[in-house]
């Protein structure tokens, strides 16, 4: 929408279907999962998953060919999130059901063609733990709603409440009606003013066209309706998405018109079946982003940059129970102190063990199953069948062309040192706000003395955060020589954000961790640190004191389970 124009500068894609400009665009998008074509037999529903939000078909018949055609609304604009992931689950009745393939596509590339608007497109749909295995394929429309009848679609909503002879058309007593329920100041001191305005044929009556002209040409000159009849939300604050698509998608999700269930972040909280849901009300447990949902929360979510899509990190809810009750309470900080950083240091050993041993290569299988759709073997260096032991899997290498260096020849700009959940703060106070709820963190204290110059203080630090399902080599994010390592022993807390975020362990200082200073002709000294966790007792590095690094160069890498490498930059 850009205007009463209908599609501003677009001009003759105005038709409802027809391809849109996709610069400086804002719109309705109606997106269609119609159908599905798989390899076997069983009962599916779909998810569909755009920027913040993840929407859900209702569950097929028992067959290999499932048909939903099942729609939804969504806002797509030039800026928002437009690359939409779609999975398909088999049902599961009393725990989590099993994604079974998933497809992504950008809405931009199928809004853009010049299709007809019942146009279907067939996506393959991809093995979670293999991109070049497809599943069977997933047929899907999506194309621009008139504006026109965006307009029409909400004046007959707001209409219908006040309409009480049900004719289709208010009279001035309803119009009335009307203004005082959802207007605003302006909108109840004009209301004859208003209604001579609408009723542009002068018969006396305002029908459905007219009120919706009035309703577009008002909120864009001078607004009537100030707050979101259904959510309240303030109106106006909006510049390319106007306040009738807001409305417009406020009264399909209050009066149930779509098909396709809302109110899911993620496709995995989509996918519980009902006796999960039931334990999670129980427990009292709650979804949100990041540090929101508190260091209490059993659910981990993360913002993906690239798709602009939340996504869940997979975690055992015994293993998130068992941090809340060892991090998260003074009896588990007592027990901290009386032993357990022992234990988690031996266990730490024994698993490292284990993991090198021949017999552990039969566990590589059941990791991929658990994390299917968040590893891809395709972009690793060596086939599966190459690893002898779990922890050579674990440590695997990429292919070159798999991790791309931005703007490689720029040493003004630093990179992502590994796969990760990233964290950039400016300053350590800004970190200890948001993040680090430990009861004493600081840069002293991460670096030690031996590693710790004045130039870092109130410096900006950057949290890489390592999950086991990641590849675990760290690369080195800045160009300059590798002044020296200092190695610092210490414990084997977990860096989940449980711990991360509790206010009885310090997990960044108290932790084992070997740190490297790099000095820069951009960023002057860079400190690196390496932090080891629990099930990660080695932190190898590849390069040695007096080496000159490429940004992009392999620095390192953690053996089983998860870390996090910490640069801290002088301020």
């Amino acid at each position: 929408h850009r205007g009463r124009d209908r599609c501003g500068a677009a001009g003759d894609a105005s038709e409802s279907g027809k391809g849109v400009a996709a610069d400086e665009f804002a719109g309705i998008a109606r997106i269609r999962i119609v159908k599905a074509d798989l390899r076997f037999k069983d009962k599916f529903f779909a998810c569909l998953s755009l920027g913040e939000r993840t929407y859900r078909t209702e569950t097929s018949d028992s067959t290999h060919r499932p048909v939903w055609n099942s729609e939804k609304k969504v806002v797509i604009e030039t800026n928002g999130p437009h690359i939409a992931r779609i999975s398909v689950f088999e049902t599961n009745r009393f725990s989590k059901n099993t994604l079974v393939g998933y497809c992504e596509v950008d809405l931009f590339d199928l809004l853009t063609k010049d299709l007809e608007e019942e146009h279907v497109e067939d996506l393959a749909l991809l093995d979670p733990s293999s991109s070049t295995t497809t599943m069977g394929t997933i047929s899907v429309s999506c194309y621009i709603e008139d504006p026109v009848e965006t307009e029409q679609s909400f004046a007959r909503r707001v209409l219908a409440i006040v309409d009480y002879n049900e004719d289709g058309k208010l009279s001035l007593s309803e119009f009335s009606d009307l203004m005082k329920a959802f207007g605003n100041g302006l909108a109840v001191n004009k209301i004859e003013e208003l209604f001579r305005q609408a009723d542009t044929n002068g018969d006396g009556i305002v029908d459905m066209d007219e009120l919706a002209a009035l309703l577009a040409d008002q909120q864009e000159k001078e607004p009537i309706i100030s707050n979101c009849p259904v959510c309240g939300e303030s109106l106006g604050k909006y510049d390319k998405i106007n306040d009738m698509i807001h409305m417009t998608l406020c009264f399909d999700e209050g009066t149930g018109n779509q098909i396709m269930t809302g109110g899911f972040l993620t496709d995995k909280q989509a996918a519980y079946g009902w006796m999960f849901k039931l334990s999670e009300w129980a427990n009292f447990s709650s979804y949100d982003v990041g540090l929101r949902s508190g260091s209490t929360a059993s659910h981990i979510l993360v913002f993906d940059r690239r798709t602009k899509r939340l996504v869940e990190e997979a975690i055992d809810g015994k293993i998130v129970l068992s941090m809340r009750a060892l991090y998260q309470s003074k009896v588990g900080l007592t027990l901290i102190d009386s032993g357990v950083k022992d234990i988690l240091k031996n266990l730490s050993e024994k698993q490292g063990k284990k993991m090198n041993s021949p017999e552990s290569a039969k566990d590589i299988p059941k990791f991929l199953e658990l994390f299917a759709g968040q590893i891809n073997m395709d972009e690793t260096k060596d086939p599966i069948e190459s690893f002898k032991t779990f922890n050579e899997f674990f440590i695997r290498q990429l292919k070159p062309s798999a991790r791309p260096i931005a703007h490689i020849d720029d040493g003004s700009i630093a990179t992502c040192a590994a796969d990760c959940r990233l964290m950039a703060y400016s300053s350590v106070d800004e970190s200890t706000r948001f993040w680090i709820k430990g009861r004493k963190f600081s840069i002293e204290g991460l670096l030690g003395a031996d590693a710790h110059y004045n130039a870092f203080k109130n410096g900006s630090l950057v949290i890489f955060r390592l999950a086991p399902q990641d590849y675990h080599r760290f690369h080195v994010p800045v160009s300059g020589t590798v002044e020296k390592f200092v190695e610092i022993p210490g414990c084997l807390y977990t860096v989940n954000p449980i711990a991360v975020n509790s206010k009885y362990c310090n997990v960044f200082t108290e932790n084992k961790r070997v740190i490297s200073i790099i000095s820069t002709p951009e960023f002057g000294k860079v400190a690196f640190v390496a932090i080891g966790a629990t099930m990660v007792g080695s932190i190898t590095f590849v390069k040695k004191e007096g080496d000159y690094v490429h940004k992009g160069d392999e620095f390192g890498y953690f053996s089983f389970g998860g870390s996090t490498v910490i640069c801290v930059f002088e301020k």
